[in-house]
């Protein structure tokens, strides 16, 4: 798992990326068939409630951006 403690120090296009990443992950955490993530992937390891947590952090941060 990375971290994603500092939020300020990933570009416009990595949280960006990031955001999309989560809603895609919160949406297969809904499916029947929820796939794992290999190790390489940058969600890999975070549960549901932690990935709704970092969605919103990166929301809060993108939003200071612009």
């Amino acid at each position: 798992m990375k971290d994603y403690s500092d939020l300020s120090t990933l570009s416009d296009k990595k949280l960006r990326t990031l955001r999309n990443n989560l809603n895609n992950r919160l949406v297969a955490f809904k499916a029947p068939s929820q796939k794992n993530l290999p190790p390489s992937h940058m969600l890999h390891g975070l549960d549901e409630a932690q990935c709704k947590a970092l969605l919103e952090r990166v929301i809060k941060e993108l939003k200071t951006r612009f």
